[in-house]
């Protein structure tokens, strides 16, 4: 596929991309990411501005989120130029486990990893009314912590956002801070094991559960 971004607007590429998406035979996300790894290949030459809009008209088809993000986070120019209005504006209307999994892991957390945006935004969403806003900024800590994604291990931006929400028992922030303490425990496994003993009065008991089958056998469920 050549290079198609001087020959299409972004509206005609996002209709162009969701179309071949619903023609697949089975959607599935091995066979969408083949889809959208053609079109970063076919738009690596393409200014961070343009794929910043074709991922802005992609997010206005429901259920194609991980699409859009997975753009912006494989083209550097597009993800270099993320601040924490953009972010932000890529965030509204995440409303489920997945669609907060995507916008964290392939956006948020990635941006706050590079220091393209700082530690009070992800604060700030430790506080928001909207619980999916609260679970966007646990498993944005994860990138932090993920080594296959360049992750170096972060205990104190990681626990500062898990101590800001250890009393919340919202099922979703639950498995989020399950999943934020168990990318943490095997670059400072201590550190979680005093994390685990200080809260443990206040943690949910999922959290510990799974923790500690973490710290010892490297399994969540042995």
């Amino acid at each position: 596929m050549e290079s198609i971004y001087k020959q299409k607007t972004t509206t005609e590429t996002a209709l162009e991309i969701i179309a071949e998406i619903q023609a697949l035979p089975r959607r599935i996300t091995p066979n969408i990411r083949a889809v959208r790894c053609r079109y970063s290949k076919a738009l690596q030459d393409a200014p961070g501005a343009f794929i910043l809009n074709l991922a802005r008209e992609i997010l206005k088809s429901p259920g194609h989120c991980s699409v859009a993000y997975e753009l912006i986070h494989d083209h550097e120019d597009a993800f270099q130029s993320l601040n924490e209005e953009v972010v932000e504006e890529l965030g509204q209307g995440i409303n489920s486990w997945w669609t907060v999994d995507s916008f964290g892991r392939t956006i948020s957390g990635p941006a706050w990893l590079a220091r393209l945006v700082t530690d009070d935004l992800i604060h700030r969403w430790v506080n928001s009314q909207d619980l999916w806003w609260r679970r966007v900024a646990l498993v944005s800590t994860v990138a932090l912590n993920m080594r296959s994604k360049g992750g170096y291990g972060d205990t104190k931006r990681t626990l500062a956002i898990c101590q800001a929400l250890v009393a919340d028992h919202e099922d979703m922030v639950v498995k989020a801070m399950s999943w934020a303490l168990r990318e943490l425990v095997p670059h400072d496994p201590m550190a979680v094991w005093e994390f685990l003993e200080i809260y443990s009065d206040v943690l949910a008991a999922r959290i510990k559960r799974e923790v500690r089958n973490k710290l010892n056998t490297g399994l969540k469920n042995p």
